[in-house]
């Protein structure tokens, strides 16, 4: 299995309220976005779609806070 390094940047495509988009983040919010949506039982589009519909800015800037706050309410113990 190759690992991916936490801080490199990928493009992936994601469905998004039925549209085709692509979305550059580094791997680890990636990952964590995969984590955040397995614990939820939803698919990461399906996920990706309920951040962009409560957005304000961008979808990579979106994506990488929703990460962040699901990262900190982990360690906090908050649900998130």
């Amino acid at each position: 299995m190759t690992r991916h390094p936490p801080e490199k940047m990928a493009k992936r495509s994601v469905v998004v309220a039925g549209h085709r988009t692509s979305v550059s983040l580094e791997n680890a919010f990636w990952g964590a976005l995969r984590e955040a949506a397995a614990e939820r039982h939803l698919s990461a589009n399906d996920l990706v779609t309920e951040i962009d519909r409560d957005r304000s800015g961008g979808l990579s800037g979106a994506l990488r806070l929703y990460a962040l706050a699901v990262t900190r309410a982990k360690f906090s113990g908050d649900p998130a």
